[in-house]
């Protein structure tokens, strides 16, 4: 996600340093910058990005990462904003070194995109449409409206994990979806700078 939306952000840093001549009065420096993944780089994002700030000296960093959402609804139809910053691989159990003012020391936004879901997620919520059908079709069940009333994500999660069967699934358009929501990322970013 985060690469896509960079690709459509307005960067000014160099035009406003190179080129101020072409530049309106009042126009913000913006740089932006897809740091890749501990995987193939070798280097935390944290690391990168402390080291552009202690260069460049930014006032601002935004950070954008898909997310894992605990609803199949919420795929690639909410935009998360935090100004607590984000830990990245946190939702897939992959948990990586914290971007946030504490960690850098400046303010950091985070703009998260749900992209997956637990394999215990789409059960439960299957689970719920399921119980849902059979309590319109039953009319009165006292322990299907229990069972209804009740999250039982975590009791799935317990059966799926030691067979690793609690997959990270996401939708078969999902490059569609990430198109649709890198245009949104990008035009309110670029609208707010």
């Amino acid at each position: 996600m985060g690469p896509k939306v960079i690709n459509e952000i307005d960067v000014t840093r160099h035009i406003i340093n190179y080129l101020p001549q072409y530049v309106e009065e009042g126009t913000r420096m913006v740089s932006a910058i897809a740091p890749g993944v501990l995987g193939t780089t070798g280097i935390e994002t944290v690391e990168i990005l402390k080291g552009i700030v202690d260069n460049i000296h930014p006032k601002l960093v935004i950070v954008i990462d898909a997310l894992a959402s605990r609803s199949i609804e919420r795929i690639s139809s909410t935009v998360q904003l935090s100004d607590t910053g984000i830990v990245p691989g946190a939702g897939v159990g992959n948990t990586r070194s914290e971007i946030s003012i504490k960690t850098l020391g400046i303010p950091v936004i985070a703009i998260g995109i749900p992209t997956v879901v637990e394999t215990a997620v789409l059960v439960n919520d299957s689970l719920d449409l399921f119980i849902s059908k059979l309590q319109d079709e039953a009319k009165s069940n006292d322990y299907l409206n229990k069972l209804k009333q009740e999250d039982n994500y975590e009791e799935i999660k317990e059966a799926l994990v030691p067979k690793d069967y609690n997959l990270i699934v996401t939708p078969k358009e999902i490059d569609e979806l990430i198109e649709n929501m890198k245009d949104i990322v990008a035009l309110g970013i670029n609208k707010s700078l």
